[in-house]
């Protein structure tokens, strides 16, 4: 996708009139949970998804590196990519934190998105570095959870995601777009957004909901 049509995105769309378009589309499933929150209410994400699946564990062998695959997971991470790390349930595993944040950035990728806990949040949150976590705490992943697989398909924050999908998060929520579709679901939704402009002006001018709803069916 090329960097225009990326830089529009990010400062015209968000992610209610992503999540209309995919629903007239008939995919509903596309939203993660209302537990998936942003460390930074006032960052948009938007970037190509790049998967990581945590599996939970108790134990870590000492010629084991428990950081082996997340570690090659974000060396090689590309402009524009979100790093998607799915998480088994129970709130044991803070898979994500300032470093991984600042080597990340670093390769100019667009954000994190995870439904385990993230923490370091101050620091995250000076770089402002946009990250979506299922919750905040301290606990470190070693010995409680461990990357079995990268760029696979997941579920995280109760969607599946697939690599290459397009990932798009605001104070909203975060929504999913499977990459087949996603030229066709940004062209829907800036024209959308074009046309709420247009009702938005004529509310605001004080013309009743149902005349305004009636004449350009948006709401």
């Amino acid at each position: 996708m090329e960097n225009g049509l990326i830089a529009a995105v990010r400062d015209r769309l968000y992610s209610a009139v992503i999540s209309d378009v995919l629903d007239n589309l008939g995919r509903l499933d596309h939203a993660m949970t209302p537990q998936v929150r942003p460390l930074d209410e006032s960052l948009v994400m938007f970037g190509r998804a790049r998967t990581g699946n945590y599996m939970a564990v108790y134990h870590v062998d000492e010629n084991v590196n428990p950081y082996e695959l997340e570690i090659a997971l974000v060396d090689d991470l590309q402009p524009d990519e979100v790093v998607v790390l799915a998480c088994p349930p129970g709130n044991r595993v803070a898979p994500w934190g300032e470093l991984l944040s600042t080597a990340a950035s670093a390769r100019k990728a667009a954000g994190c998105v995870t439904d385990g806990l993230v923490r370091d949040v101050r620091l995250i949150r000076n770089m402002r570095f946009p990250v979506f976590a299922g919750g905040i705490g301290p606990l470190d992943s070693k010995g409680r959870g461990m990357v079995m697989q990268i760029d696979i398909p997941v579920h995280c924050g109760g969607v599946p995601v697939e690599p290459g999908d397009w990932l798009f998060g605001d104070v909203d929520g975060v929504v999913v777009i499977p990459q087949a579709l996603t030229e066709k679901v940004i062209e829907l939704a800036l024209e959308k957004v074009s046309g709420e402009d247009v009702v938005r002006r004529q509310l605001a001018a004080g013309e009743k909901l149902k005349d305004v709803f009636a004449r350009h069916r948006i709401l």
